[in-house]
């Protein structure tokens, strides 16, 4: 069982804040491959993820898709309804099953009108994620499949209290926009050099030193831009 302030945006919030959001809040489980929502169509709540991992895809026409970025319990899900959107052309879909707490969309449009530390902090958290969207299209572009798998997995561990992290090789490759051959493949690399265990879907980080190590620069360059602009919850 977990509570808001176990999302560190929401633990960021004065006893004053909280208690005025805290009615609205609804604890929701979040199963594996859940689409939060899709594209196109006009979101309801926002969602701050505790203990689950959302993954935001761009879907192309085609069906074919790739990941933008991933939220967890240092962020929230949905910041187009408080940014003035309404809509996104993106997908949302559980990465890591688990738990979050959702809030209706006029609630977080009232409370970000209202100032203070809800405002500022959708606002440099939103700046965070444009940062991880913006590295991870360059990263996409320029860096072998080893290394976009290594950021990948080491942004998921930052998200959750275990080194373990359960899903699918379906949805490790729509997130990585490869085939999944390509993913055991590059799952495989990483377990023989020891950084990993890899069956199915179901991934241990052996070596974390091994996997950064491996690892292209935008892990880091996203790293630190979270920890400047959120110092007080950033998600290691």
């Amino acid at each position: 069982m977990t509570t808001p302030r176990d999302n560190h945006l929401l633990a960021t919030l004065s006893g004053v804040e909280l208690e005025r959001i805290e009615p609205h809040l609804e604890g929701v489980e979040m199963a594996l491959g859940d689409v939060v929502y899709e594209s196109g169509r006009e979101l309801s709540h926002v969602y701050f993820p505790t203990t689950s991992i959302v993954s935001l895809l761009y879907v192309l026409e085609s069906g074919a898709s790739a990941e933008i970025a991933i939220v967890g319990r240092e962020g929230v899900v949905g910041v187009s309804i408080f940014m003035g959107g309404a809509t996104t052309p993106n997908r949302a879909v559980v990465q890591s099953a688990g738990l979050a707490y959702r809030m209706p969309a006029r609630v977080i449009q009232e409370e970000f009108r209202r100032g203070g530390t809800m405002q500022h902090l959708m606002l440099r958290y939103t700046q965070s994620l444009l940062t991880q969207m913006a590295q991870t299209a360059v990263c996409n572009r320029h860096h072998s499949l080893d290394q976009q798998l290594c950021r990948w997995l080491l942004f998921s561990i930052d998200r959750l209290d275990t080194p373990e992290i359960n899903t699918t090789q379906e949805l490790i490759s729509n997130m990585l926009g490869v085939r999944r051959e390509g993913v055991t493949e590059a799952a495989g690399k990483l377990q023989k050099a020891g950084a990993i265990s890899y069956r199915r879907g179901h991934i241990k980080v052996l070596d974390r030193a091994a996997l950064e190590k491996m690892s292209c620069e935008c892990y880091e360059v996203v790293r630190r831009e979270t920890d400047r602009l959120l110092p007080f919850v950033a998600p290691h």
